[in-house]
């Protein structure tokens, strides 16, 4: 799918998605003011098992060149999402939902919203996107990394699945048109598992950067995910059905940056 001109698409995007203001003008939390106690505390209640996921990858030699992270307000404000990012977490896993057979996605393949819905449906109520929720988005991308053993030169990452941070190679990823679901969801934060969260190469004829986090970050305020290790957490729900979880995933406390390094932890 190929949008309209560039500056014409951001332009509308803008418009409609807008959250400045929203919450005050020396805000600093964006999106993760949908977060609040209550939501906090039923996302506590969604333990069962206890059983733990880290959803970071490594960063050893052996493992990712770059950090599992948060793209927070700090690409506007100076600092990144902290103590919020804290509540329901919700796994769509749109490689098993609409993927091909090993639950994984190709390279380029833009997830529209009818496919976000249709994960949403395959999985079941588990999986229904709610207000204040962390919705992690799973392409499988990584895991045919792994499988196939391809190098940056590849365009899809290192051997660990991590992907180019300096953005180089072809991706699965969020349609920018699916900005219109993610703010009318009212969802707190989004992450997926490949190095930009979005589609690669984008929708536009003409050249652009990042046109999803251009909008999803300055204007809607809403924190970015990057490069999350998904694959364990996906099993253990695709094996129990249940794809609601306690996530705590709190970046570290870099004043001035903008975004940083978490070890994102699922508790079922």
């Amino acid at each position: 799918m190929t949008l309209g001109p560039v500056e014409e698409e951001l332009d509308k995007a803008r418009a409609a998605y807008r959250n400045r203001g929203r919450w005050g003008e020396a805000d600093v939390l964006g999106t993760l003011n949908f977060v609040d106690d209550a939501i906090r505390a039923h996302a506590a209640s969604l333990v069962r098992r206890g059983r733990t996921f880290s959803l970071a990858r490594r960063t050893d030699r052996s493992g990712a060149r770059a950090a599992t992270r948060w793209q927070g307000l700090g690409h506007d404000t100076g600092q990144a999402p902290h103590g919020a990012c804290t509540g329901r977490g919700v796994l769509l896993d749109v490689g098993r939902a609409v993927g091909d057979a090993r639950g994984e996605l190709p390279d380029g393949f833009a997830i529209l919203e009818e496919h976000l819905r249709d994960t949403v449906e395959a999985q079941g109520a588990t999986s229904s996107v709610r207000r204040g929720d962390l919705v992690l988005v799973r392409t499988g991308q990584p895991a045919r990394v792994r499988r196939l053993g391809a190098g940056p030169a590849s365009g899809a990452g290192d051997a660990s699945g991590a992907g180019d941070a300096s953005g180089a190679g072809d991706a699965p990823g969020l349609s920018f048109t699916t900005l219109g679901w993610l703010h009318r969801t009212e969802i707190a934060a989004v992450a997926a598992d490949t190095w930009g969260l979005e589609v690669r190469p984008h929708e536009f004829a003409e050249p652009v950067s990042s046109p999803l986090h251009r909008i999803a970050l300055t204007h809607m305020g809403l924190p970015l995910g990057e490069m999350w290790d998904l694959e364990a957490l996906a099993a253990d729900c695709a094996a129990d059905g249940v794809y609601e979880f306690l996530l705590v995933a709190a970046p570290l406390p870099v004043t001035g940056a903008a975004g940083a390094p978490v070890n994102p932890i699922a508790v079922k």
